[in-house]
């Protein structure tokens, strides 16, 4: 099932990275945008979670979260990331790696205005990461932030995005006898990309 030939050397990987997203979308099942976010805190213990990919822009890739939450802390920390992204209808993963920060105000303030009222109402009640000590505990904290905000809630401080700069796009096809199709881009410091044909 190769799909990657010998154009895509030079070809741009934010392109390949937009086409094959717009298929996952027409064949993934649930949840096209679902990547595999890694971390690590100070004693070098990776962690990874699964997060939702929502922009894809000139600069890298963008997902939002809770700012005060350990994946949050642990990539303030470090200002790195990874995460990859397997679409199993396609056979297809694309993995990235590369520098990440946060995402101006303004930015986050509009895709959260663009989210279910319940998904905002969230963003407040849950403290994420931390202990609960109950489900009626969430369920009331909600209550209160419904109390508080009504129809009218702003991005609590504490949410919005992050942008992964990626310093490092690879891409994987399967292929027949795990002969698999394997291209890594890599960014030069002027910012070209340089793809390289890799062994499965």
């Amino acid at each position: 099932m190769g799909v990657l030939d010998a154009d895509t050397l030079g070809g741009d990987p934010y392109e390949l990275f937009d086409s094959w997203f717009a298929e996952a979308k027409e064949t993934e099942i649930n949840d096209p945008d679902a990547m595999a976010i890694a971390s690590v805190d100070s004693s070098g213990m990776p962690s990874v979670r699964m997060v939702l990919l929502k922009e894809v822009v000139p600069e890298g890739f963008v997902f939002y979260t809770n700012y005060n939450s350990r994946k949050s802390a642990e990539l303030l920390a470090t200002g790195k990331a990874s995460f990859v992204m397997h679409w199993k209808s396609l056979r297809r993963q694309v993995r990235v790696c590369g520098q990440v920060e946060q995402v101006p105000a303004e930015q986050s303030d509009a895709y959260f205005s663009s989210r279910p009222r319940g998904s905002r109402i969230g963003a407040w009640a849950s403290d994420q990461s931390k202990p609960l000590a109950s489900r009626q505990e969430l369920q009331e904290a909600v209550a209160a932030t419904e109390a508080r905000y009504g129809d009218d809630i702003p991005r609590p401080p504490h949410w919005g995005g992050f942008l992964i700069r990626p310093d490092e796009i690879e891409f994987w096809a399967d292929g027949e006898f795990r002969l698999h199709d394997r291209f890594r881009f890599t960014k030069s410091a002027s910012g070209t990309w340089t793809a390289q044909r890799l062994y499965p």
